[in-house]
């Protein structure tokens, strides 16, 4: 089996802020997990702290000047604190997904997390919060449909658990702790594994 080029892009979640090294970010553990499931791969991360979808295009630039044979693109919640509108944010992501499908890669994309789970969003404000992650996520999926990418819907049970334990975030109370990383790995995996079995069928 030939060498996945996985290529890893977004904001600081792709960038594993909260992890204390670097095999606790996301690319790490699910290079490690598409590593057991049988696959040869070279990691690559070219995600950026602070990072909004209108910062995906020099990552994707950086990642297509190189072999991409499969990406990770994490985005969405910086477009939310930045109050990008979802149109805006996700013909941007569209874009990006176009650019790494137009050359061979299959793309797996986590859109906007539910920001009504972190602490510091008062409790009236919650169910705004929520919603609006909602809709924002709902663009997103739109535009990597349509670009030909495929959507980590990793499903509400994710952000609930966030919501009930206090442990899955680091310290700042907004990025994930090494424990959350692990949870979100654990969703993403299933979508990651489906996207590199796909490209192997069809015979990359």
């Amino acid at each position: 089996m030939s060498t996945l080029h996985f290529h890893v892009l977004g904001d600081s979640l792709a960038a594993g802020v909260g992890c204390a090294s670097a095999d606790q970010t996301l690319g790490h553990r699910l290079t490690e997990t598409l590593r057991r499931d049988g696959h040869p791969v070279e990691l690559r991360v070219h995600a950026v702290s602070g990072a909004r979808s209108a910062d995906l295009a020099p990552q994707v630039r950086a990642a297509t000047a190189a072999t991409v044979d499969l990406a990770l693109v994490v985005i969405g919640a910086n477009d939310l604190t930045s109050l990008t509108p979802p149109q805006v944010g996700a013909g941007l992501l569209g874009s990006a997904v176009a650019a790494l499908t137009g050359v061979g890669a299959e793309v797996v994309v986590a859109t906007a997390p539910d920001l009504s789970i972190v602490s510091a969003i008062p409790g009236p404000y919650r169910e705004l919060v929520r919603h609006a992650s909602a809709l924002y996520a709902g663009a997103q999926a739109e535009a990597v449909d349509r670009a030909g990418g495929s959507v980590a819907a990793v499903g509400a049970e994710l952000f609930t658990a966030f919501r009930a334990d206090p442990g899955l975030f680091s310290a700042d109370r907004f990025h994930p702790s090494p424990r959350g990383y692990a949870l979100i790995a654990d969703a993403l995996a299933p979508h990651v594994l489906d996207a590199a079995r796909k490209r192997n069928v069809r015979g990359y």
